[in-house]
């Protein structure tokens, strides 16, 4: 890694020891070890409010149109002990970067320009309790189709309103699937939304009109003009707003900009809307965002029953083949359109909200239809290729037109409460960025993208074939056959040159690291077999297929990609019959519906994150209303009443107590969790050129590539002379995760608490003080650990390790390797190999029938977690 530079190249000022640079491809510490910065986002929960989750309906309306509903407690409780129980072990897992989901909702929900602040000071307590535990973060200004009230999760109520639309009309013209309207108000049944079935709200009329208007309102949308704005420029305006404000009062804290939050990503998964389209009458053929599911209604079927005209449209299932036409289905509105009526604003001006419409703008009628791009008596479209051409008759380029100047503003305010941030870089989902002037980057960027196995996410299967996705999008084949990918071996591979498209696209914004942003899997598979729900629950526990299809995906991050990735998701409050609790999504690595049965233990979810005591014996079905997961319902067993009792808060060190070891509590609740919990290089010295986890052997191998001027210099992380330091040596070691799940000895496995970890008064009892270079040079605080995870007990992992040169030592879940870094001459190249000695560790849940078999025999009459 050539030699860091004493000044960001942002700002001018010195670099201090927790700086972290975006240098050669990679992100890099202050003293030039390269790093991997792997996580999780956290969280999904924070789409909708506590208790809000999408299947719900009553009050769902209200909310928004109130506009007075909270997000205050997500994505943790601060206030319950629960939080250090999740921050810990999200730690012990490894984890070191986490994506921080905030939406726009949250910010704005009481209207135009009236900040929700007690959030924003929320959302600061909660960063500093993740600084605590040595996180970085990066933020995301998340959402999915636009907002929760038009079927995902982003923008508040009232911007809906403000383009003219009526929300609760949404369900009967199809212009959006709402979950909890489904399959309609009158007769909804949540329970049965089709899986993904959300995402096909990209190719209906709400999602299509709204993300136009927000990104090339100006070009398409003249007309639309709102406080003297036009539509583009208000919305734009007032989301850039709000996260500026977010950004102040992170800014303002004092201890939380590059120590903690290092940077922003830009709006999750944009939306081209209506821009690019070619044919309104028909759907374009590369479009990436559309599943075909469903009604399918092309562009022109969705402006008519936008306005109430019934229309028969094709109907699509989606096998195991692909998507397949089911014949068609005929859709009547009934008269219900879903733009605003007229009296809801009188004079102009909505008595709500605040707003002056402009008189040209006239409510009641298609937005589309008033621009002449169809005529709403015959429902001919008239401009078939309105949004193909910008007004000086060049074709739309989505990227380059409308989403790089948003972009760019974005990052200017985001820039002016935080100088020194790294712009995360998210264009649409598959589509390379454009190219971005370095007085925007300033040096200090990463590409950030997505990936998902798509066909296992929509078949909730894992399956013996599969296809090169990317690679039929980016035209890399002449027809779809040759990317069918015939078994497991070329499943993996296939993946692993997925991300590499991928990683190769941050080469248009230049020498930058990627990161993919969102990556996972579905762990309801095969009709929620893991779950117990088939053949009468006897494959209760086993997640094989979930491991081998996660496993699969954070393989393909590792080999020569070497990337950077956030897992989706952490989600406190996930459940068996809800899962993440929106649009049945259930993508989390955790649940506490997965926590093992045992006698001393009953829990259930509640909306108010208490526990619950039941009486022995008795059966509680998890609560649909669960929100924020706490670990503080989990009580010692005590004399129950009849009655259910409400638990009282624990303290968090009790809360940690109630495992016998560490490794019971990092595998406790988890799904997959060997696929997810993974060892991998966090600092290196060098570049690392390949890396190699064979779950099935518990055999680790990293390959890295030294040049003289990979050198890492010590005293850059604040560091003085180290005393065992070897001649040739570098300075400082590259550092190893090498998680407890796949190499806990068998002492550490059995002792409990490991003989180190007596309940103590106080979490923050048991706290590590580190010096800097312990991990990863990223921090000088301490962090909590209650469980000895950080500590130099070598005693901790069984480990047989093989080095091509250089020496090795363990520290908790560390490892240590110092090596030779060249004084001059061609790069050297060197290996080290991990295996678990003593073999690979057997556990129950991991043999075919979970751990439901080693349980049945004792569920009778005992205590179960529910």
């Amino acid at each position: 890694m050539p030699q860091v530079p004493l000044t960001s190249p942002a700002t001018g000022q010195p670099t201090p020891s927790h700086f972290i640079h975006t240098a050669d491809a990679h992100f890099v510490d202050n003293a030039g070890r390269t790093l991997l910065l792997r996580g999780i986002n956290l969280s999904g929960a924070d789409k909708a409010p506590v208790g809000a989750q999408s299947q719900q309906l009553e009050g769902f309306w209200e909310a928004g149109e109130t506009g007075e509903e909270s997000f205050v407690g997500r994505p943790l409780n601060l206030d319950d002990g629960s939080a250090d129980v999740h921050l810990s072990r999200l730690r012990g897992w490894g984890y070191n970067m986490l994506r921080y989901v905030v939406t726009w909702e949250a910010l704005e929900h009481a209207g135009p320009g009236k900040y929700d602040y007690d959030f924003m000071d929320y959302t600061v307590r909660v960063l500093r309790k993740c600084k605590e535990y040595g996180f970085r973060i990066y933020m995301d200004p998340h959402q999915d189709i636009w907002s929760r009230f038009s079927g995902g999760s982003g923008a508040p109520y009232w911007t809906l309103l403000a383009c003219g639309i009526n929300p609760r009309h949404f369900t009967a013209t199809q212009a959006a699937i709402v979950h909890s309207e489904y399959p309609t108000p009158a007769d909804a049944n949540p329970a049965d939304f089709p899986a993904m079935i959300w995402s096909t709200n990209y190719g209906r009329l709400a999602s299509q009109t709204l993300f136009t208007l927000f990104f090339a309102g100006r070009e398409f949308a003249p007309k639309c003009i709102i406080d003297g704005q036009n539509i583009q420029d208000y919305l734009q305006s007032h989301f850039i707003a709000a996260f500026g404000e977010l950004a102040d009062r992170i800014r303002d804290a004092g201890d939380l900009l590059d120590e903690c939050v290092i940077g922003w990503d830009s709006m999750n998964e944009p939306f081209e809307g209506f821009c690019g389209y070619a044919d309104l009458n028909t759907v374009p053929t590369k479009q990436t965002s559309t599943l075909k599911k469903g009604t399918f209604p092309t562009p022109a079927q969705s402006l008519r029953l936008g306005m109430g005209q019934a229309q028969t449209v094709d109907n699509w299932k989606f096998t195991s083949m692909g998507p397949k036409r089911d014949g068609t289905v005929t859709i009547d509105p009934r008269g219900k359109t879903m733009w605003a009526d007229p009296e809801t604003e009188p004079d102009g001006v909505h008595p709500k909200w605040g707003w002056k419409r402009d008189p040209g703008w006239k409510l009641g009628t298609c937005i589309w239809a008033l621009h002449g791009v169809w005529d709403i008596e015959s429902g001919t479209v008239l401009i078939p290729d309105y949004f193909r051409y910008r007004a000086d008759g060049q074709e739309v380029v989505f990227t380059d037109d409308y989403w790089r100047p948003h972009w760019q503003n974005f990052a200017t305010r985001m820039r002016q409460s935080h100088p020194e941030a790294i712009l995360f870089v998210a264009p649409p989902v598959f589509v390379p960025p454009p190219e971005i002037s370095e007085d925007y980057l300033k040096g200090r960027c990463c590409l950030s993208t997505h990936y998902y196995d798509g066909l296992t996410l929509v078949t909730r299967h894992w399956n013996w074939f599969n296809a090169d996705a990317l690679g039929i999008l980016r035209g890399k084949y002449s027809s779809n056959l040759p990317a069918v990918k015939i078994g497991e071996r070329a499943i993996r591979k296939s993946l692993q040159e997925q991300l590499g498209y991928l990683k190769d696209d941050a080469k248009v914004l230049g020498a930058y690291p990627t990161i993919i942003g969102e990556i996972g899997i579905p762990y309801d598979m095969d009709g929620k077999k893991a779950y117990g729900y088939t053949d009468g629950g006897k494959h209760k526990g086993d997640f094989s297929s979930q491991q081998k299809a996660l496993d699969a995906s954070l393989n393909a991050a590792d080999g020569p990609n070497a990337l950077n990735f956030t897992i989706w998701n952490y989600c406190p409050d996930n459940s068996h019959e809800w899962g993440d609790g929106w649009n049945m999504e259930d993508l989390s690595v955790w649940s506490v519906d997965d926590l093992r049965p045992t006698t001393r233990y009953r829990m259930q979810v509640s909306d108010a994150s208490s526990a619950r005591l039941l009486k022995k014996g008795q059966s509680a079905a998890p609560s649909a209303a669960g929100s924020s997961l706490s670990l503080s319902t989990i009580a010692a067993e005590s004399p129950i009443d009849d009655d259910r009792t409400v638990v009282p808060r624990r303290p968090s060190s009790q809360l940690l107590s109630d495992w016998d070891n560490a490794f019971d509590f990092l595998t406790d609740g988890a799904r997959a969790v060997k696929a997810f919990c993974r060892p991998f290089p966090t600092a290196i010295v060098g570049i690392p050129t390949d890396i190699q986890f064979d779950i099935s052997k518990a055999e680790f191998k990293l390959t890295v590539r030294v040049r003289p001027e990979d050198a890492p210099r010590r005293e850059r992380l604040g560091l003085g002379p180290d005393e065992s330091q070897r001649p040739n040596e570098a300075e400082l070691p590259t550092e190893i995760y090498v998680p407890l799940v796949h190499y806990a000895s068998d002492k550490a496995r059995s002792d409990p608490q490991r003989e180190q970890s007596p309940v103590t008064p106080s979490l923050a009892d048991r706290t590590l003080s580190k010096s800097s270079d312990s991990l990863s040079g990223m921090t000088k605080s301490s962090i909590p650990d209650p469980l000895g995870l950080f500590s130099k007990d070598s005693d901790l992992l069984s480990l047989s390790v093989d080095v091509s040169e250089g020496r090795w030592t363990v520290e908790g879940q560390t490892l240590k390797w110092w090596y030779p870094v060249p004084s001059s001459g061609p790069p050297r190249e060197y290996t080290i190999i991990i295996r678990r000695a003593g073999g690979v560790i057997k556990t129950a849940d991991a043999t075919t029938g979970g751990w439901f078999a080693s349980w049945s025999a004792c569920l009778d009459g005992c205590c179960t977690v529910m």
